[in-house]
């Protein structure tokens, strides 16, 4: 409520919500996507309280906010009715890469339905352990409730994937619903009953298709769409676009029942008659390509994929495999990639105990047991984010042992048999429907066992854990873990996070920055794409692109630094981020690595700006006078 009124008068003078295509932030400002520029009232909204200034860049309208631009995104995003209801055009957005629009796609339809998808699965495993262990009976009503409990969302998935699939396509998400449901419809699922076909298309070939059914003399090859995946993607992907166009073209009088009504009357048929069949036979082939693969040398595969899958997930490859593994089970029964990668959340669990029982440094001490905790789980990222990859050789060992469990399963031949589950929950998964515990079973519990103990020894040995508390007794976490806290302002001396040409603030073609209005401070022309902490602090932002990042040092400056300029727009490519928000950091932490070369090519200046967020705390900024600085120099002194 705090930033309603800001919030409406926002939308009001960028032309109203009707003139916005899209809205997102970044760490200091909100970046529009507007139809007409013309219609925003700038002057007036650099007038406003609570508006630093605007700025137009790279086909973005920017608000500058400040530090709180995430309340007040939040506050726009519900007056505006952004998230449901805001137009798609097809030039809404940035393009990007192929790749990138591809993993953003994937993770936007799947995202959504991960936990009860997890839930659903670890109640169909546990229900299939029970009967293994001789608890429960196939035949048993207990078993048939919790079978239909776990079950419901596997054969009903194409009904969930439609309203994910058609949100993110920019449609409406209930018809995408109903595109589903016509397609798992009991009469028309698979071969209605009918003991001979009217006719055979494609006869002799593979793709050879019994017809029962025509829809106005045209042939329908039914097919079994329940736990389907591809055929709901790519019939709501048409439908979105159907939809929009349609409603560019229907009155406003009739717009509400003619526009879902003749979309459904279009894409329906179609999907039988084209869309489900080309996307079913694709599916298979997809699956029979991936079981080929994987038939070469499943050790061979496995090392690869349990060695490289948390380097997928930091870049978010992983969600290019991950339809691919639900297409497996619904098209074959079991799938291999996600067995291969099973080992890894035990690696990195075990890595972290390691560093728990060893570590002398208080701050990474108190992070390891919730770490550990949620790796055990499945849940990585507080692990691989805020301990394995700041101290490097953890990470590394993790890799190593991970991909030696990766091949481990791949010799023993296992397959998880149904989705859902994480970490130990995912065990139940790799029960064969039909020989219980068999020795791909144990050959499970062999690599997670070998990948722990691996990733313990050698992460305790080997690890390098107190490196950098033995360095720095003096000033190390432990020690000042021990000190009194004090509340207020100190004077302190901010080092140099950057190697690289200094420049003052007033030279920047971003105005936010050159006029001070965020802050006091300094500019620097990076040399070196590494970026460390100015001071010990703790993460008091970070942006999910890693592009930016706030610092909150123990003396109470509040530092902000700006890869860059509209390096947001990168969506986190070239960035790669080493710690994760709340994290205690030491003053010389490697907290980001990008690419300087990469970046320039793509367009954007590298020019970072370390911001004092809060300068009206201080008395005195005093920015260095030298021309050059190396990482750890000193760059501005505070005094309060």
């Amino acid at each position: 409520m705090k930033y309603e009124q800001l919030a409406k008068d926002i939308i009001k003078n960028v032309g109203g919500k009707e003139n916005v295509y899209s809205v997102v932030h970044c760490i200091t400002r909100l970046r529009f996507k507007l139809k007409d520029e013309d219609k925003a009232n700038t002057e007036v909204l650099k007038e406003m309280d609570g508006v630093v200034t605007v700025m137009k860049s790279a086909g973005q309208y920017q608000v500058v906010i400040g530090n709180h631009v995430p309340d007040v995104y939040k506050a726009v995003v519900q007056a505006g009715g952004f998230e449901t209801s805001r137009p798609v055009d097809e030039d809404d957005g940035e393009k990007g890469s192929l790749l990138n629009r591809f993993i953003d796609m994937i993770s936007g339809i799947f995202t959504p339905i991960l936990g009860v998808l997890a839930a659903s699965g670890m109640i169909k495993g546990f229900n299939a352990l029970f009967v293994a262990v001789g608890w429960l009976s196939e035949e048993g009503g207990t078993y048939q409730v919790l079978n239909a409990t776990g079950d419901a969302l596997f054969y009903f998935l194409p009904i969930l994937l439609g309203y994910s699939a058609m949100k993110k396509f920019g449609g409406t998400p209930f018809i995408g619903m109903v595109i589903a449901m016509a397609l798992v419809y009991p009469a028309l699922e698979g071969i209605p009953g009918a003991e001979e076909p009217l006719y055979t298309l494609f006869a002799g070939t593979v793709f050879e298709s019994p017809v029962y059914i025509e829809f106005f003399g045209i042939p329908v090859i039914l097919m079994t769409y329940s736990m389907s995946v591809i055929p709901i993607i790519v019939a709501t992907f048409f439908a979105a676009k159907l939809e929009n166009r349609l409603a560019k073209l229907t009155p406003n009088v009739v717009k509400m029942f003619f526009v879902p009504m003749f979309t459904l009357l279009i894409i329906v048929p179609l999907t039988f008659i084209v869309i489900g069949p080309i996307a079913t036979w694709a599916s298979q082939l997809l699956g029979q390509v991936t079981i080929w693969v994987y038939d070469l040398s499943p050790v061979i595969a496995g090392a690869f994929l349990g060695g490289f899958w948390m380097v997928f997930v930091m870049f978010g490859l992983h969600w290019g495999l991950i339809p691919i593994a639900f297409n497996n089970v619904a098209v074959t029964g079991s799938d291999p990639i996600l067995a291969l990668i099973f080992v890894h959340s035990f690696a990195l669990a075990a890595a972290v105990l390691a560093i728990w029982i060893k570590t002398k440094n208080q701050t990474t001490k108190t992070l390891s047991a919730p770490a550990f905790i949620s790796s055990m789980f499945g849940v990585t990222e507080p692990a691989l984010y805020g301990i394995a990859l700041p101290l490097k050789r953890p990470f590394i060992i993790s890799l190593i042992s991970s991909a030696i469990g990766g091949a481990i399963i791949g010799l023993f031949g296992t397959k998880i048999h149904l989705l859902g589950g994480l970490g130990i929950f995912q065990f139940p998964a790799m029960i064969h429907p039909e020989e219980g515990l068999n020795t791909a079973f144990v050959g499970t519990i062999i690599a997670a066992g070998v990948g722990m103990v691996l990733a313990f020894v050698l992460t305790y040995f080997f690890g390098g854990i107190n490196q950098k508390t033995d360095a720095k007794a003096t000033e190390g976490p432990a020690s000042r873990a021990e000190e009194p806290v004090v509340d207020g302002i100190k004077n302190e001396d901010i080092i140099s996070p950057l190697t690289g040409e200094v420049i003052v603030l007033e030279e920047l073609e971003d105005t936010a920055f050159a006029s001070g209005t965020l802050g006091q401070g300094i500019a620097v022309e990076p040399m070196e794409g590494k970026l460390i902490s100015p001071a010990s602090g703790t993460v008091s932002a970070i942006f999910p692109t890693n592009h930016a990042i706030g610092i909150t040092t123990e003396a109470g400056a509040e530092i902000l630094i700006h890869i860059g300029m509209d390096t947001v727009q990168l969506d986190g490519k070239h960035f790669t981020g080493h710690v994760e928000q709340g994290a205690q950091v030491d003053k010389g932490q490697l907290l980001i690595e990008f690419d300087i070369e990469a970046i320039k090519k793509a367009g954007f200046p590298v020019t970072t700006p370390i911001i004092v967020t809060n300068s009206g705390d201080y008395t005195e900024i005093t920015p260095t006078e030298a021309k050059q600085r190396k990482l750890g120099d000193p760059l501005l002194s505070l005094k309060k």
